[in-house]
């Protein structure tokens, strides 16, 4: 199914909105805000890797990769995050073909992170509580379809052990009123998204789709991950992609 009028190819054609519910944070909770979605305390990760090591690739889907990215480019340790899509061929790796829902691709996020900084079960946490909701089957807010996906494409053996304890230890504390389902997607290889997608948050922060959608979720990182957060994103390179 194609999105709900979200953006049309490099046009980005009118968006088709939802309400917006924002919850009063109390310290130290964390929460999960997204558009027309209750709040949801999430603890940290039990399981983790180790820290340190040399820099990391992480790959999560969770909705528009527009919001998802604008996140990850705000947190400390981030050395990149690039939209893309994950889950399907090359060959079809173009956002109107994967647009269709045919494909088996997901919108999804490269993100490389220096782990003396930020831990990949930290970036899982945010990812949970910040990025998207983790409980909503195939969309994500006004956007609807299998490229919508919640889903974790792990880059080591290490990486699928942590995040599939974090998915167990969430739902054994029960603390979303529905089950999560986002999924566990390893060996499936990661395409750049085509430039116009790259740093859009950043560069349309009036569009009516990132107000409402995604700019909440930069206020959340903001005020729920203070000591993470950095004021200034880092970019994908003009013309990187």
């Amino acid at each position: 199914m194609r999105s709900s009028g979200k953006k049309v190819g490099s046009s980005l054609g009118p968006a088709i909105f939802g309400a917006v519910a924002l919850a009063s944070v109390g310290v130290g909770l964390v929460l999960t805000v997204s558009a027309a979605e209750e709040a949801t305390v999430i603890p940290a990760p039990v399981q983790d890797e180790p820290t340190g090591g040399a820099s990391e690739t992480a790959v999560f889907a969770g909705g528009c990769f527009w919001g998802v990215q604008g996140v990850f480019q705000h947190v400390k340790g981030v050395a990149s995050a690039t939209s893309g899509y994950a889950g399907g061929p090359r060959s079809s790796a173009q956002y109107e073909t994967v647009g269709t829902g045919s494909t088996g691709h997901a919108e999804s996020v490269e993100i490389v992170f220096d782990p003396s900084k930020v831990s990949y079960g930290h970036l899982l946490q945010i990812y949970f509580s910040v990025a998207h909701d983790p409980t909503q089957l195939n969309r994500q807010g006004p956007d609807t379809g299998t490229q919508y996906r919640s889903a974790i494409f792990p880059q080591t053996d290490a990486q699928s052990k942590v995040a599939k304890a974090y998915i167990g230890q969430l739902n054994h504390a029960r603390v979303y009123d529905a089950a999560i389902v986002t999924k566990i997607e390893p060996g499936k290889s990661f395409y750049p998204a085509e430039a116009y997608h790259q740093n859009f948050l950043t560069n349309n922060p009036t569009y009516p789709y990132i107000v409402i959608n995604d700019l909440p979720k930069i206020e959340n990182l903001k005020r729920l991950f203070p000591e993470d957060f950095r004021r200034d994103p880092v970019l994908v390179a003009a013309g990187g992609n």
